[in-house]
C-alpha cells in the first residue's frame, strides 16, 4: 500500500505518530451528488476500526429507508466492528417542503445539536457523521460560532464529518479536510427523480 507522504511538516512539537491519529474535522460540501456517500464510506472505515459512529442525519427525511442506515445498522449489531448510533431529527425535507412550521424545524434541529454537544462532551463516539447539518446553519436555526467552537476544541480523539451544501465560510476555514463536490451532469437535469439503489 502506499505511503502518502506530506509536502511539509510543521513545526508543532508533535511526533509523526501524534500528527498522523490527531482527530480531523472535515466538510463535505459543494453541488454534486456524493457529499453523505463518501462520508457514509468513511464510516464503514471506522466500524472496521472497530469505532463507535454516531449518525445524526438533519434533512434526509426520517420515514425514508436508506442503505447506508440499514447496511450500517446490521454491522454495527454483529459485534465484529464497532457500534451504530443513528439518529434522525425532524420530518427531514418536509423542512422545506411544508410552510409554516419552521418554528417546530428550527427547535428540531436544536435539540439534534444539543444532543451531539453531550454526545461529544462525553466522548460517546469516536466517529461522527453530521448528515445535511449546512442547512440548520445556512438556515440561521443554529449559532454558527457555537457549532465551530464546539466543534474544533471538542475533547479526545473524536472525528468529524459534517455533510450538505453552502457550508459556511467559517466552518470551511476550520475544518482540517474540505471536499467540494462538483457537478458536471445529474439526471434530476433531464427531469428524472431519484432512484434505488442510487439515491436510497
Amino acid at each position: 500500500m502506499p505511503q502518502g507522504k506530506p509536502a511539509s511538516v510543521p513545526d508543532d512539537g508533535l511526533t509523526t505518530r501524534q500528527r498522523r491519529n490527531r482527530p480531523l474535522l472535515i466538510v463535505h460540501t459543494g453541488p454534486g451528488k456524493g457529499k453523505s456517500t463518501a462520508a457514509f464510506g468513511m464510516a464503514l472505515r471506522a466500524w472496521n476500526q472497530g469505532w463507535s459512529i454516531g449518525v445524526f442525519q438533519f434533512v434526509k427525511s426520517a420515514k425514508w429507508r436508506i442503505g447506508e442506515e440499514r447496511a450500517l445498522r446490521v454491522l454495527g449489531d454483529t459485534g465484529e466492528g464497532g457500534p451504530v448510533a443513528w439518529h434522525k431529527m425532524g420530518e427531514g425535507w418536509s423542512w422545506i417542503q411544508r410552510p409554516g412550521t419552521e418554528d417546530d424545524h428550527a427547535a428540531d434541529a436544536r435539540e439534534g445539536w444539543a444532543q451531539i454537544r453531550r454526545d461529544l462532551a462525553a466522548e460517546t463516539h469516536r466517529f461522527y457523521v453530521l448528515d445535511e447539518f449546512t442547512y440548520p446553519l445556512k438556515w440561521g436555526w443554529l449559532d454558527l460560532d457555537d457549532v465551530v467552537e464546539t466543534l474544533t476544541s471538542r475533547p479526545g480523539d473524536q472525528h468529524v464529518v459534517v455533510t450538505g451544501r453552502d457550508a459556511p465560510d467559517r466552518l470551511v476555514d476550520a475544518a482540517d479536510l474540505v471536499t467540494e463536490m462538483g457537478k458536471v451532469r445529474h439526471p434530476m437535469d433531464a427531469g428524472q427523480k431519484g432512484q434505488k439503489g442510487i439515491e436510497w
